[in-house]
């Protein structure tokens, strides 16, 4: 037991997370203190929002895990908290590059804070796939919500901000969260997985309302 704690500390020191017995990163302890540690680091940067090309298009592999993407990580997790969300990809801070970082609870209050970068959804065998149809909404779509179905369990493979290979899972809202980053890093928005007359409703909503957190006009 002493021999495991001091590797789960050298591994926290050296900026990865441990991995429980099934593989999974620990991404629910000393949460606050990760968070604030690459929040502090960053700078906020505003929020693209729909319409704008970058948020349309499958974003670049990252294959640099270097100072560069280490300073991008701080400023998403800046802006995160800025804009008060739970999830945010490179590209809804206008940067086309396939990494998301979350600051996310379950459905059991457990807070999760890590990053994800060249994130994969898992195929999840059909008797854990149930569905949840709880309402979505987006930085990219401010003011806007609509009822979505997602698998209430997901699983995502990628890489940390180191380049090491991770494993991530999660249930209820944020299994949402982790289906919903990743999809922005491939081009899509929730709002494309609505119906048209739901889209046009959430775009309205849009158009209506106020965004609490800056973005970046599209021209």
């Amino acid at each position: 037991m002493a021999q495991q704690d001091t590797e789960q500390e050298q591994t926290r020191a050296a900026g990865v997370l441990p991995v429980d017995d099934e593989g999974y990163v620990v991404d629910s302890e000393e949460c606050e203190e990760r968070e604030s540690a690459y929040r502090e680091r960053g700078t906020s940067r505003p929020i693209t929002v729909v319409g704008n090309p970058v948020l349309h298009r499958e974003c670049a592999d990252v294959t640099e895990f270097g100072e560069e993407l280490a300073r991008l990580v701080d400023d998403m997790f800046a802006s995160q908290r800025t804009a008060e969300g739970v999830g945010l990809a490179a590209n809804q801070i206008g940067v086309g590059l396939k990494v998301f970082v979350y600051d996310c609870p379950d459905d059991e209050g457990v807070r999760h804070v890590g990053v994800v970068c060249n994130p994969r959804v898992q195929e999840i065998p059909a008797e854990r796939r149930r569905l949840d149809d709880s309402s979505e909404g987006c930085l990219s779509v401010p003011t806007a919500y609509a009822a979505l179905a997602r698998p209430d369990y997901a699983e995502v493979t990628g890489q940390d901000e180191k380049g090491n290979p991770i494993r991530v899972r999660g249930t209820g809202y944020f299994a949402r969260c982790l289906q919903h980053e990743t999809d922005h890093l491939y081009g899509s928005l929730y709002i494309d997985r609505l119906s048209k007359r739901e889209r046009k409703e959430a775009l309205r909503q849009m158009a209506e309302g106020t965004p609490r957190y800056p973005v970046v006009a599209n021209a």
